[in-house]
């Protein structure tokens, strides 16, 4: 891979600032995250930001080789990183991130054993922003509706992409990556590629269904441009949207909704999330949804109805 290519694909700078054994090792592990785990482009930039300040760490105790890294230099670049003010979330990413490279390191042969397998980490506060209630959420969709009525290509655009991010929990990573032939109108179902290029196909309603077929029929030729290719959303230029353009969108059409906390693309998710378990829907059935890979993640959005159901009772009978 050339150094243009890596850095388009995720990668670092080629001036890492680390010693030569440690930049070349963490050009070996950047090659092993794009060409064997075909990890997104921003989740391979997180990876070798962590590992990139792990290596820095560990030549400032005075390692030039990788064999030096134990799990008391794992311990004390974490308790660095606590004096320093890092949140507990963040620390946790790290200790993963750290994880998931040492085991590569062990796996490869570089080490002779697994150090990162005994490293702990604080555990995240699972909290979880706001979210819409549905009469906010059908009040999002309306105001975008309302300014659309005239036809414009990014008005109907606009309305398309609000319909399905609610319609369907996706991520807005997910969103921006759709193609024309991921949503299959006859069955109401849209391909998505989850993290880790996972593939599920997740359902959305008939509000959805039409505003996309408005965008198609109307919108996106509108558009179109020659470099458009198969991208299903696209930007002013005609080209695929990117993930920024839609958060601003959302912020933006927020804020026209009286009263509803201030949510991007990520609360959409959580929403959609929580009325589909306030509607009856099984948790495994939105873990499904969702891509989530483990249970656990799903049974967080459990606590957000049991607290509104909680404030629901203490504010209504008499012996709460």
């Amino acid at each position: 891979m050339t150094e243009s290519a890596a850095r388009r694909d995720g990668g670092t700078e080629p001036d890492t600032g680390l010693p030569e054994g440690f930049a070349r090792l963490l050009g070996d592990y950047e090659r092993h995250l794009v060409s064997e785990r075909d990890l997104a482009p921003h989740t391979v930039r997180a990876y070798l930001g962590d590992v990139s300040s792990l290596l820095d760490h560990c030549g400032r105790l005075g390692s030039v080789e990788v064999t030096d890294l134990d799990l008391r230099t794992l311990r004390s670049w974490l308790a660095r990183l606590q004096t320093t003010g890092r949140s507990r979330t963040t620390i946790a990413r790290r200790a993963t991130a750290a994880r998931v490279f040492t085991a590569w390191l062990h796996r490869t042969g570089r080490l002779p054993s697994d150090p990162g397998a005994a490293l702990g980490s604080p555990k995240k506060h699972k909290t979880l922003p706001p979210v819409l209630r549905p009469d906010e959420a059908e009040a999002l969709i309306r105001s975008a509706a309302e300014l659309a009525d005239d036809g414009t290509p990014v008005g109907l655009r606009d309305v398309a992409m609000l319909e399905l991010l609610y319609a369907t929990g996706i991520r807005v990573g997910e969103l921006v990556g759709l193609d024309i032939d991921d949503v299959d109108d006859e069955r109401r179902v849209v391909r998505v590629f989850g993290k880790g290029r996972k593939e599920r196909s997740v359902p959305y309603g008939t509000p959805a269904g039409r505003a996309i077929d408005r965008w198609l029929a109307t919108g996106r030729p509108a558009l179109r441009v020659e470099g458009s290719g198969a991208a299903l959303f696209l930007g002013a230029r005609g080209r695929r949207i990117d993930q920024r353009a839609v958060r601003t969108l959302v912020h933006r059409r927020i804020a026209d909704v009286p009263g509803a906390p201030d949510i991007g693309p990520h609360g959409l998710r959580h929403t959609a999330a929580t009325h589909l378990l306030e509607g009856g829907a099984d948790l495994r059935s939105v873990q499904e949804l969702l891509g989530h890979a483990s249970l656990a993640t799903t049974q967080l959005y459990t606590h957000v109805t049991t607290d509104r159901l909680r404030r629901a009772y203490q504010q209504a009978h008499p012996r709460a």
